[in-house]
C-alpha cells in the first residue's frame, strides 16, 4: 500500500514522522537512510559527544522500538538511487521498489572536500556522521598534532574539542578573521582571540595547497610552508545532496527548491539541509543547515500534510559551544549590515544586533541566557542604536 516515503533518515524526518503520528495520521510511513543509523541529532557530533561529555546514544531521536510501535518502517542501510515522480516510485540500491503517494527528500548535505593533492590520504577526516565523530574523539590526545582547514562553525568547534583534550591544534582560515561572512570582522576577531587564548595556532589569510604524506597524512602545505600533522580535519563547508532530485528533473539551485509549504512539485517535498525554501516572512529563499531548522521544517511538513495552511515563516536560529563560550544567534544578516553591541565582548557576556536601513536583521546572545525569544521578537523592528546599546533598557521594552 503506498504511503509517505522519506528519503533521508535525519532529524527533519524523525520530527515529521513524530508529529504525524501525534496528530493521529495513520498513513503508511517509510524512512529510507544510508548510514545504518536510526535518525539522530547532529549537533552533538561536534559538541557533547566529541568532547566526551555525552554518550552516542544521546543523539538518537527515538529508539528502534518507537518506530516499530508507531508502525514506521525503517530501511537504514539501503540508499535510494532513483526517483520517478511520474510513476511515484523510489528504487533502492538493493533493487527494491517503493511506491508512494507523497515523497519527502530529506537527503541532507555532505562535507565538502577541496580538490587539492592528498585530500584522500588516510588521516584526513571530515565531520558529518557518527563514526567520524568517534574517530576524532579517539584521535584527540595530548601527543597528537591536529591541523584543521577552515575556521567556520565546525572548524571552531572541532578546534575547541581538540584543545580541551590536550591536542596541539593549528587552525587555517583563508579569510582575515573567522566567521567574517556570518558575523563580520569585529565579532570574527572576538572568536579568533578566544581560540588563541586557548592555545590554538590560528593562521588567517592562509591558502592550503596540498596535504602531504605517503601511507598516511604527515603535513599540510600552506603557502609553501609545511605544517606537521598527525591528523587533518576538513571544515570547509557542506554541499546539499541534490543528485537524486536533479536526476528526477526537480528544480535545484543550491538545494532542492521548494515553496513556502516545502513542496518541490506535485507530490514531492523537501525538508532540512537540502531544502532551498521560500521564506514567507522574509520574502527570500533560504537553505539553512541547522538543528533548529530541521526540527521546525519537519513539524511544518506534518502540518501541511494534515491539511494546515501553515507556511515557512520563521527566522533562522543556530547556536555554538566553544570552551566557556555559549552563543545563540537568530535572524539573517548580510556582511554589510551594521553591528551594535550591548556589553563588552572582553567581559565574556554581551549581545550583538545587526541592522540594515535601520531595521534589526539579526541578534546574538553570548553567555547571556533565556533571551533568545526576546531577541527573535525584535527582528524587523526599527530601534535606535542608542537604545540597543543601553543595558538599562530591558529587551522586552525596546
Amino acid at each position: 500500500m503506498p504511503g509517505l516515503v522519506f528519503i533521508g533518515a535525519g532529524l527533519a524526518t524523525a520530527t515529521a514522522v513524530t508529529a504525524l503520528r501525534e496528530a493521529g495520521d495513520t498513513r503508511p510511513l517509510t524512512i529510507v537512510g544510508d548510514e545504518g543509523e536510526l535518525p539522530y541529532e547532529r549537533p552533538g557530533l561536534s559538541k557533547g559527544v566529541l568532547l566526551g561529555d555525552d554518550p552516542v546514544d544521546s543523539l538518537y531521536v527515538h529508539d528502534a522500538d518507537w518506530y516499530a510501535e508507531h508502525e514506521v518502517r525503517t530501511i537504514l542501510d539501503d540508499a535510494a538511487v532513483s526517483l520517478d515522480t511520474t510513476a511515484r516510485t523510489v528504487r533502492l540500491t538493493s533493487g527494491e521498489m517503493l511506491d508512494y503517494d507523497d515523497v519527502v527528500l530529506a537527503t541532507g548535505a555532505a562535507a565538502r572536500r577541496p580538490t587539492i593533492p592528498g585530500v584522500d590520504l588516510p588521516g584526513v577526516l571530515t565531520l558529518r556522521r557518527i563514526p567520524e565523530s568517534a574517530a576524532l574523539r579517539a584521535a584527540f590526545t595530548p601527543d597528537r598534532s591536529v591541523v584543521i582547514v577552515g575556521a567556520g562553525w565546525i572548524g571552531l568547534e572541532v578546534a575547541a574539542a581538540a584543545r580541551t583534550a590536550g591536542a596541539s591544534v593549528t587552525l587555517l582560515e583563508s579569510a582575515d578573521v573567522p566567521l567574517r561572512a556570518a558575523l563580520g570582522p569585529e565579532l570574527g576577531a572576538h572568536f579568533a582571540q578566544l581560540h588563541r587564548d586557548h592555545g590554538v595556532d590560528l593562521r588567517t589569510g592562509a591558502t592550503v595547497h596540498a596535504i602531504e604524506g605517503e601511507e598516511t597524512v604527515a603535513g599540510v602545505d600552506v603557502d609553501g610552508q609545511t605544517i606537521p600533522a598527525d591528523l587533518v580535519v576538513l571544515g570547509v563547508g557542506a554541499t546539499p545532496n541534490v543528485e537524486l532530485a536533479q536526476a528526477a528533473g526537480l528544480k535545484v539551485e543550491n538545494g532542492v527548491v521548494v515553496d513556502e509549504q516545502l513542496r518541490a512539485a506535485g507530490h514531492v517535498y523537501a525538508i532540512g539541509d537540502v531544502a532551498a525554501a521560500r521564506n514567507a516572512a522574509m520574502g527570500t529563499t533560504l537553505r539553512v543547515e541547522h538543528w533548529d531548522n530541521a526540527k521546525r521544517q519537519g513539524a511544518l511538513l506534518a502540518e501541511v500534510l494534515t491539511g494546515s495552511g501553515a507556511r515557512y515563516d520563521w527566522a533562522p536560529y543556530f547556536f555554538t559551544d566553544q570552551y566557556d563560550l555559549g552563543m545563540e544567534y537568530v535572524g539573517h544578516s548580510a556582511p554589510d549590515d551594521e553591528v551594535v553591541l550591548r556589553g563588552a565582548p572582553e567581559s565574556g557576556e554581551f549581545l550583538a544586533f545587526w541592522t540594515r536601513d535601520g531595521a534589526l536583521t539579526a541578534a546574538m546572545n553570548v553567555n547571556i541566557w533565556d533571551v533568545s525569544d526576546d531577541l527573535r521578537a525584535l527582528l524587523g523592528r526599527s530601534i535606535a542604536p542608542a537604545r540597543l546599546v543601553d543595558e538599562s533598557i530591558p529587551l522586552t521594552e525596546l
